[in-house]
């Protein structure tokens, strides 16, 4: 029985160039497939000329490249949210999103099929824990997302289109910001999740940015400090939603694991760390936590910090039976963390009439 072929997308370029010099081959040849895979997107492999036969022979036999069969796509009537029901190869399903914005495009993708975090208004968590995914399969979206923009190009508006140089990268519209805001917790696929951060950040590949890349955390304070000491050059946002231990415990039930004055005490060791700033999601649920009360207990918990608050009105779900908090309360809860000295925005909403929004992806158990 002949060994299962690797997932192209799992490897790293220093991964990949390693094995490649393990068959006798030059680095050159895998620096090349790279470029051709990453900033081509290059899949086929009798599209590979400059790649030797006896080279590209072995190379097919060793690899795949794990891409993900779409089985439904859906567009939202906003013009500019797609999303994606992704196949993965055992017969489950993932959720990733292409959004749209002026100059830029973002993918918002999952790095776990389900979640065991079980917050109570997310759709995702309500569904439970799946599995992890693969290194692979957290960058298969990604590239799903650019492969799209790619196939696109001609219909897309010209502004949007317009490459902004003559570079490789500007060749179609580019991919520009990762969101891992999609389903499952980042942190408790610590090390899938970063391998594919560093594959994605890869400057012979698609290339993006750690200040475009985004990662979305219930609070796993181990992942946090990790994430500290590591160095990672993404953005850290922490899901906060009550700004008492029983308040968010309600909503979040990793807070009973990680209580609160832990993580606030974990979210400064990162910020003097990392001397960057972290970004705090609070869902804004009618009646609940959209308060004058609750917007000074915020300010208070986060006065002094290197923070920006976001604030996401509530998407609906079928779990939980909330409503989003009107223009009007968010205005104000602005206003009551600008007292602090806290910046703060209030979420964009996008694709909320195909469950693509924040805290909406979720997929049928099988």
């Amino acid at each position: 029985m002949s060994p299962t072929p690797t997932n192209f997308y799992d490897l790293t370029r220093d991964a990949l160039l390693a094995l490649v010099a393990s068959w006798d081959f030059s680095a050159t040849h895998g620096a090349r497939l790279w470029r051709y895979v990453y900033l081509e997107g290059v899949t086929d492999w009798a599209a590979m000329p400059e790649l030797p036969v006896r080279f590209r022979a072995k190379a097919e036999t060793e690899f795949n490249f794990g891409q993900l069969p779409v089985a439904i796509e859906t567009h939202s009537a906003d013009g500019f949210t797609r999303k994606y029901l992704l196949a993965l190869n055992d017969g489950r399903n993932i959720e990733t999103v292409l959004m749209r914005y002026k100059g830029r495009v973002t993918a918002c993708i999952s790095s776990q099929a389900g979640c065991a975090m079980g917050c109570v208004f997310c759709a995702t968590g309500q569904m439970g824990f799946i599995r992890h995914l693969t290194a692979g399969e957290i960058v298969a979206q990604a590239m799903h997302v650019d492969r799209v923009l790619r196939e696109t190009l001609a219909e897309a508006t010209p502004a949007l289109a317009a490459p902004e140089d003559n570079s490789p990268h500007a060749r179609h519209e580019r991919l520009r910001n990762i969101v891992l805001m999609g389903m499952g917790e980042p942190l408790h696929n610590y090390d899938s999740v970063m391998t594919a951060i560093d594959i994605l950040r890869d400057g012979s590949g698609l290339g993006l940015s750690g200040k475009r890349i985004t990662l979305s955390t219930v609070g796993v304070v181990p992942g946090i400090i990790r994430l500290a000491d590591e160095e990672r050059p993404v953005h850290l946002a922490v899901s906060l939603h009550g700004a008492t231990q029983e308040e968010r415990a309600a909503l979040v039930p990793a807070a009973k694991k990680w209580p609160l004055d832990v993580l606030m005490d974990a979210c400064r060791y990162y910020i003097a760390k990392r001397e960057r700033r972290i970004f705090y999601e609070w869902t804004l649920i009618e009646g609940k936590n959209d308060t004058a009360e609750a917007a000074h207990a915020v300010g208070r918990l986060l006065q002094g910090q290197e923070a920006q608050v976001n604030l996401i009105p509530l998407n609906p779900t079928a779990g939980f039976d909330g409503e989003p908090t009107g223009q009007a309360a968010a205005k104000n809860f602005q206003a009551i963390l600008a007292e602090y000295g806290l910046p703060s925005t209030v979420r964009q909403r996008r694709g909320i009439d195909i469950a693509a929004g924040c805290g909406q992806l979720a997929v049928a158990r099988k």
